[in-house]
């Protein structure tokens, strides 16, 4: 069973022990933080799965702290715990990068639930699809850090688009990656400029993946590329 790992910025003492409590009774691991500032240096120093932020923070609002998370991560999900049920906050709150609220008072059932559906939506899956490592070939690909690793050689260092064409291409291995998609899904757009940009960038995977001579990337004509693997 995997763990999830959450960050809990709340400032009133016995709610945050109770929550950080239920939390971990049912395996997730909680680091907690009693103020704004607190929360945002244990979030530059650490990695988490979730955020539960309350509103009315000391030091740094909510709002506030949000809006700095989401400098440093643009796509965890953010649950805030709010006693304001006013409209304005609440478009305030989504404004700053929440994901959901919770008015208080809330049952823990419901905080658990809430947990659950945003621990699966579908971008944050996708977010842990390219945390993990993948096996192409002799070649060991991290796409969060973009690079790719050949047994006993310095890394590959990858761009941005490089990265994402390549974990397409990982994702429908021996398949065909149709070409208008990925084009319209990593450049916006299938026009011809584009299209001669995708090109470079598969000639630039194909030479880093040279080392392995089981590696092909080939090109279907009038459809699109596969991964060979």
């Amino acid at each position: 069973m995997e763990t999830y790992k959450i960050l809990l910025v709340e400032d009133e003492p016995f709610l945050s022990r109770v929550l950080k409590e239920s939390l971990e009774q049912r395996n997730y691991l909680v680091s907690y933080a009693p103020d704004g500032e607190k929360a945002y240096g244990l979030f530059k120093n650490n990695t988490f799965s979730l955020c539960i932020v309350d509103v009315m923070l000391p030091l740094m609002d909510g709002f506030s702290l949000v809006e700095r998370l989401r400098k440093l991560n643009p796509t965890i999900p953010i649950l805030f715990l709010t006693a304001k049920t006013s409209t304005e906050d609440l478009i305030k709150g989504y404004k700053s990068g929440g994901n959901d609220y919770l008015r208080k008072p809330f049952s823990l059932d419901e905080l658990f639930l809430r947990i659950e559906e945003l621990l699966n939506r579908p971008h944050f899956q996708e977010q842990k699809m390219k945390e993990q490592q993948h096996v192409i070939g002799q070649f060991l690909f991290s796409p969060h850090k973009q690079e790719l690793r050949f047994s006993g050689k310095p890394e590959i260092k990858l761009s941005h688009k490089e990265t994402e064409l390549l974990l397409l291409l990982y994702k429908n291995k021996n398949a065909i990656l149709d070409r208008k998609t990925t084009l319209v899904s990593l450049w916006g757009d299938d026009n011809f400029y584009n299209t001669r940009t995708m090109d470079v960038f598969i000639t630039k995977l194909r030479k880093h993946l040279k080392q392995d001579p089981n590696i092909e990337i080939l090109n279907i004509r009038g459809l699109g590329y596969k991964l060979i693997c």
